[in-house]
C-alpha cells in the first residue's frame, strides 16, 4: 500500500483515519495496519511459523489449479470494507478473480466482489480474526472465510455471509481434513494438524 506523506497539512483539517493508518505504516515498516469497525489497528511484523503456516496453507489451492486461470491466490492484499468510510483489512491470502487489477476503489485495496474466500492465520491479534473480521468479512459478503487459529488449536470455515456475521460456522481439530466449498473454483481440502503444525514455533 502506498503511505501518506509525514508531514501535516497547514490548512487546519484534521487527517483523516486513512491519513494516520497510511503515516503509521509509513514510519513502522512491517507492521499490519487496518482499520476495522472505524477503528485503527497495528500489528508488528508476522513471525516465521505464521509465514510457513501461509506456505502451507496455499498448496492446495494451487494444486487445485486455482492460482492460473479464473483465480489467483494472493498473500496480503488490500480489502476495502463497506462497514465505514475508511474500513479496510489486508488477509493474509485471498482467492480472488482473476481481473481483480481492475477493480481497485481505494487505498490500493480491491471490491470485495472480487474475493472468493479469505484466509488469516491467527497472530497476537487473534481475537481481531474471531471477531472483529467475522462481521467485516460478513458485511463484504465475502463467501467463504478460513481462520487457521493457531491460539486455540483449530481451523474455522465461515460460509452463508449475513449482516452480522456468518449463518455457517464449522470448527475442525487435528486429526480432521476440511473441504472447502466448491464455490470456490475447485475441490481443496485442508490437513488441519499439517496447518497447525506449520504454525507452531520448532524446537
Amino acid at each position: 500500500m502506498s503511505a501518506a506523506s509525514v508531514e501535516h497539512p497547514c490548512d487546519g483539517e484534521p487527517d483523516s483515519q486513512l491519513d494516520v493508518a497510511n503515516r503509521l505504516m509509513e514510519q513502522h515498516p512491517g507492521y499490519r495496519v487496518e482499520i476495522i469497525g472505524g477503528v485503527i489497528t497495528a500489528a508488528p511484523p508476522l513471525d516465521g511459523p505464521h509465514a510457513r503456516a501461509l506456505t502451507k496453507v496455499m498448496r492446495p489451492f494451487i494444486a487445485a489449479g486455482l492460482d492460473d486461470g479464473e483465480t489467483e491466490v494472493l498473500q496480503g492484499i488490500g480489502l476495502w470494507l463497506p462497514d465505514g468510510p475508511e474500513d479496510y483489512t489486508i488477509p493474509d491470502l485471498s482467492l480472488v478473480d482473476a481481473d481483480f487489477d481492475e477493480h481497485v476503489l481505494e487505498n490500493n485495496c480491491y471490491d470485495p466482489a472480487v474475493f472468493r474466500l479469505v484466509l488469516e492465520v491467527t497472530s497476537s491479534n487473534y481475537n481481531n480474526d474471531l471477531r472483529a473480521k467475522v462481521t467485516a468479512y460478513a458485511e463484504a459478503k465475502i463467501p467463504v472465510y478460513v481462520i487457521v487459529n493457531r491460539k486455540h488449536g483449530r481451523v474455522h470455515v465461515l460460509t452463508e455471509p449475513l449482516a452480522d456475521g456468518y449463518d455457517s460456522h464449522q470448527v475442525y481439530a487435528p486429526g480432521q481434513q476440511v473441504t472447502l466449498p466448491a464455490s470456490i473454483g475447485a475441490e481443496v481440502t485442508l490437513d488441519v494438524a499439517d496447518l497447525l503444525k506449520a504454525g507452531q514455533h520448532r524446537k
